[in-house]
């Protein structure tokens, strides 16, 4: 039997004696078994837990959790299985309840924040093409866009608001704008701790906009710098009521932990992780609530788990004392003054890790300082209770398949008082909160309209084009461009046309996303102008489609038809020109070599794009195919680079059947002759080829079934080494005899040579 199943085989007794009520290993057995065979329990013991807490088994994997911290120090995020199984109970049994549910927000008005409901004052673009408010994206509370999902983590530097954007906000809103103002002034009041400014003016904003979730957000920081929690908690839930949010369930949570109501405040942190699941600042709060209630430092709340899984009476479940709650209340209040203070100092910032009590010291002591600190809170006997009680809400699994950890507290041990649940509790809350707090309702939320005797489509002018705004895109610096226009801007230099700020990452990254919320308002407001603007665009696009008048043309090197022309493209003209021939979805342009006089010559190849692969700095690697040959009619100039008017050559068939056989003949005798040449080469030699232009093409059976002719003519003309000028005049013969005469000249000239 190998180390790692006897370990586990042994790891599955200790359980089993865990489930007798034996909770802790003796002493002596686990150290024999360490020295003898060097196993590192914890990390099985973490194992087991992580596949009990992923097969939903809740109480199994409580229990293996808590034996893995007395086998040595476990950090919080390790935990992160337990948080998930807990979660999935606690979203399962939400559903299931009767109770109403939580109400979707739907986004009314196209200028309010998807991250708050509120006005999008102070508008920054996120990659993802959607705007949010500065705040929201400071505060940085979610990593994906609400509305699409997409990672929208911005850069470290502060975001930049929409310059466009921010100034029709400001034309068409100045109240809405003044009002945002108000807002950053009472956050500077939180800032200097002046509570009681703060609340007056929080108030009154409250009066024209109850709905504002930063007034909301201010009006209960402040009294949570005055220890007013009570106040704090009626100011989240009158705005819970209406608008669940994360953010709003996650403040509620952080005052319910400075209050020391542990238990509580880790199911409505769970709340917030079921609203949002990518909320991680509420995710690292459960894990290290069920960290510390975990710890060996508690040793009583193992005991207590023990107890209470084999407990089955219904009657038993999550329920405490009033009596108990006040006392924990007014012994809060001290206890929870410098907390509260560097929360309210830092503008309602989450505080970081080093801020909290107990962060900085080490995983060993962590939960004991933690625990230590809640009996300090006056909870005194509830500390052990604490994980019971959370774990036996009805939310949090189902008591029939023996998941549910029970709590038990008798009346001796809370002493004499009235029961209740935690839901009567929080009703009362509310319905202390409607008398002193205005309460938001979909009623009482303003919706605006845009005013529009204000709007002036000079308002929507690209900077670049000076036409109306299409497919707008805005750059991290805030400024607003077409997407052509910015594109073709970036070609010549990566910098924003207007600020000079570098654009280097944004260009690396090549994602033009439309801003959303000037598209839709040029689309719903301008139709007129849009619809104008979209036929001059389709105009243009057409134009561009024409594979015979004003066909691009690359100036370089000779192409054939069937042959492979790989390309690094650089220069500013061609990388427009490459763009457009896959906007337009032609993928083809014309390949010409230089002329002195004419500026290139007039025969050439088209050649199909394959694939085009983009280097960060905006140069491209262009894989392309050789098709059909041209001659050139005319030439022209566009954005550039060169245009032409051309028509496509075919090769004249041959219908005289004794003529056909001749011409097979000669067919076969030149490609018998080049097969030779070119197995003579040097490896190296035929090594570069086949690398560059692949093998020589199999012989055809009809060699007049393309207008073209067979391609092994234009592989051989491509590898031989001739005169451009001489390959050139092949190229333009429409003729096959004639062709395969050329390229039998040449080849007898190489063989002749290599034998002398």
């Amino acid at each position: 039997m190998s180390l790692a199943s006897m370990s586990l085989r042994r790891l599955d007794q200790e359980y089993a004696l865990e489930e007798r009520g034996r909770f802790f290993i003796a002493p002596e057995t686990e150290g024999d078994w360490d020295e003898e065979h060097h196993v590192d329990h914890r990390q099985l013991v973490l194992s087991k837990a992580d596949a009990l807490a992923s097969e939903n088994r809740l109480k199994e994997a409580v229990d293996m959790f808590s034996m893995a911290l007395r086998y040595g120090p476990v950090r919080p995020d390790q935990l992160s299985s337990l948080v998930g199984c807990v979660l999935r109970n606690f979203k399962k049994k939400s559903e299931e309840s009767p109770a109403k549910s939580e109400p979707n927000w739907t986004q009314d008005c196209e200028f309010d924040c998807p991250g708050c409901h509120s006005f999008i004052a102070e508008p920054v673009t996120v990659t993802c093409g959607h705007t949010y408010c500065r705040r929201c994206l400071q505060h940085s509370t979610f990593s994906n866009c609400k509305l699409c999902s997409e990672d929208i983590r911005r850069r470290p530097e502060e975001p930049r608001q929409n310059v466009i954007l921010g100034g029709l906000l400001e034309k068409w809103f100045p109240d809405d704008v003044k009002r945002t103002k108000c807002i950053r002034e009472a956050e500077g009041l939180l800032k200097s701790k002046q509570y009681d400014n703060a609340i007056a003016l929080t108030s009154q904003l409250l009066e024209s906009d109850s709905g504002n979730l930063w007034v909301r957000v201010c009006h209960a920081e402040a009294y949570r710098g005055l220890k007013q929690y009570r106040q704090a908690l009626e100011t989240w839930e009158a705005c819970l009521i209406a608008t669940p949010s994360p953010e709003g369930y996650f403040q509620k949570a952080k005052i319910l932990q400075e209050m020391g109501h542990v238990d509580e405040s880790l199911q409505v942190f769970l709340q917030c992780l079921a609203v949002d699941e990518n909320f991680h600042q509420a995710k690292r709060e459960v894990e290290l609530i069920l960290h510390d209630l975990l710890a060996p430092a508690c040793d009583n709340v193992k005991v207590g788990l023990r107890e209470t899984t084999h407990s089955a009476s219904s009657h038993l479940r999550s329920k405490t004392m009033v009596s108990e709650s006040q006392d924990r209340d007014q012994q809060t209040q001290l206890q929870a003054q410098h907390q509260s203070d560097t929360w309210a100092a830092s503008a309602h910032q989450p505080p970081t890790a080093s801020e909290k009590p107990g962060r900085s010291e080490s995983l060993e002591r962590s939960g004991l300082s933690r625990a230590h600190s809640l009996r300090a809170h006056g909870i005194g006997g509830a500390v052990e209770e604490g994980l019971k009680r959370v774990s036996s809400a009805p939310q949090l699994g189902d008591p029939e398949k023996g998941v549910l950890l029970k709590r038990k507290l008798s009346v001796s041990e809370a002493g004499p008082g009235v029961a209740y649940s935690h839901s009567s509790k929080y009703k009362k809350q509310v319905a202390t909160a409607s008398a002193a707090t205005p309460v938001v309702t979909e009623e009482t939320k303003s919706h605006r309209t845009l005013p529009k005797d204000l709007l002036d489509p000079n308002d929507f002018e690209c900077s670049l084009c000076m036409r109306l705004f299409y497919q707008p895109v805005t750059t991290p610096c805030g400024h607003t461009f077409c997407k052509n226009c910015l594109e073709r801007c970036l070609d010549h230099n990566p910098q924003c046309p207007l600020c000079k700020e570098s654009l280097k990452e944004y260009l690396a990254f090549r994602k033009y996303t439309i801003t959303q919320v000037l598209d839709n308002t040029i689309k719903q407001y301008l139709s007129k102008e849009h619809k104008e603007r979209l036929k001059l665009h389709t105009e243009e696009t057409k134009e561009l489609s024409d594979l015979t008048k004003n066909v691009p043309i690359f100036v370089c090197t000779m192409a054939y038809p069937t042959v492979p022309c790989p390309l690094h493209v650089f220069e500013p003209r061609y990388r427009l020109m490459i763009r457009r021939c896959m906007e337009t979805g032609t993928r083809q342009f014309g390949m010409c070599i230089s002329d002195s006089q004419k500026g290139f010559v007039d025969y050439g190849c088209m050649l199909q794009i394959r694939s085009v692969h983009f280097l960060p700095d905006g140069r491209s690697v262009v894989d392309t195919i050789g098709g059909k040959r041209f001659r050139v009619l005319s030439r022209g100039m566009r954005d550039g680079y060169c245009i032409a008017n051309i028509e496509y050559l075919e090769d004249t068939k041959v219908n005289d059947e004794e003529d056909l056989d001749k011409l097979q003949v000669l067919h076969d005798q030149v490609y018998d002759q080049a097969r030779k040449w070119f197995q003579n080469l040097e490896n190296r030699f035929r090594n570069q080829i086949l690398q560059h232009f692949g093998p020589m093409p199999e012989r055809e059976a009809d060699i007049q079934a393309t207008p073209n002719g067979p391609a092994c003519c234009w592989w051989l003309l491509a590898v031989l080494p001739v005169d451009p000028r001489y390959q050139l005049s092949v190229l333009s013969m429409t003729t096959l005899k004639e062709r395969l005469v050329k390229i039998q000249h040449i080849l007898t000239y190489l063989q002749n040579l290599s034998s002398d």
